[in-house]
């Protein structure tokens, strides 16, 4: 690569010896996320991946697709980037693992502004811990700079996963049934959905909001709203293994009333009461200092519920001490009744 140098491409705001130095940053962290399964090493053309089919009868490939969304914008206003990778493996990952699909590989797009390879590093650095977290390897990716486009200090970030089960365990909503008791996985603050929201609520472009120290919070409230979203794949994974599991969801964008209703069939409901799980209290200053209605906050964010999981009654104590053992605090927040398609949350 030593002879690829272009002053014409640089003087257009493309620096090509930047993206040489950004892919040996990288390295060291993609890396950290190898396994048996992967054929090559970074830099080809495109990354391979030899599933283990072994004992599946029809296996079946899962794909999911996603971004961090306005989040990245905190995270230039604190010049942090070493954690929205998280968020952007955390938001395919989690989706794949709805259908009881194990991830198996995953690659990042960065589109920036300016090349900064140390930057690079540190959102790639971000991406690779999010793949150990979920047992996905990092297979390959691509950034691009778009002078012109983007301010020099600014990027996006997206990403692909594909996951694989066999077809005769793919989770089927059609299995929920009333009477099935709703598990909540919490979630470890706002995620990735509804950053639109906060911006405004705090005005974080106009105040120094992000930087103040919040009492209640116990920090400083940028480094809250920047807190990565939770990966749920190792302890699902090993949920589905010892319960039957008949739906989950993932709790994103549209909150509860979107999501939930996702995981069972139109002739139910799923009722959740207040009070069986834990409300983050960066929720409860959202809601106070936005005036907004709690069913926006309900309809916007996930309030504390990353992902539900949706069981027999019987199996609902061992679903908890299972999902408790790997790690999740998780509690029994309701349960389906014969309904509409919606979701009823009540006073407990």
């Amino acid at each position: 690569m030593e002879k690829s140098y272009s002053d014409s491409y640089k003087a257009a705001g493309v620096d090509v010896t930047a993206g040489y130095r950004s892919v040996e940053l990288i390295k060291s962290h993609v890396a950290r996320t190898t396994t048996p399964q992967v054929l090559d090493s970074i830099g080809g053309f495109g990354g391979m991946y030899a599933p283990d089919m072994k004992g599946m009868e029809r296996p079946v490939f899962v794909s999911g697709t996603d971004g961090v969304g306005t989040k990245v914008k905190l995270a230039f206003m604190l010049d942090k980037h070493d954690t929205v990778g998280i968020d952007c493996v955390a938001m395919c990952v989690n989706d794949i693992i709805c259908t009881g699909a194990k991830p198996m590989f995953f690659l990042d797009y960065i589109a920036c502004g300016k090349n900064i390879p140390e930057k690079i590093e540190q959102i790639v650095k971000g991406v690779a811990e999010g793949c150990v977290q979920s047992g996905a390897a990092l297979i390959g990716g691509e950034t691009a700079e778009h002078p012109g486009l983007m301010a020099e200090d600014e990027y996006d970030l997206a990403g692909f996963s594909v996951g694989i089960i066999d077809e005769k365990k793919i989770l089927d909503k059609a299995n929920v049934k009333a009477g099935n008791a709703i598990i909540a996985l919490p979630s470890s603050g706002v995620h990735s959905n509804g950053f639109s929201l906060v911006r405004k609520v705090f005005d974080i472009e106009n105040t120094d909001s992000l930087y103040r120290y919040e009492e209640r919070l116990g920090k400083p409230l940028g480094e809250v709203l920047l807190t990565p979203t939770k990966i749920y794949v190792k302890p699902v994974l090993a949920l589905l293994e010892k319960v039957q599991v008949n739906a989950i969801a993932h709790i994103t964008g549209g909150g509860f009333y979107e999501n939930m209703p996702r995981a069972f069939e139109e002739n139910l409901s799923a009722r959740v009461h207040k009070g069986t799980w834990n409300i983050p209290e960066v929720f409860k200053l959202i809601e106070e200092v936005g005036n907004i209605p709690e069913h926006d906050m309900y309809n916007t964010f996930n309030m504390g519920v990353g992902m539900i999981a949706i069981v027999e009654q019987k199996d609902a104590e061992t679903a908890v001490n299972l999902l408790r053992e790997n790690g999740i605090e998780a509690s029994v927040i309701g349960e389906m009744i014969e309904g509409d398609h919606s979701v009823i949350i009540e006073e407990n």
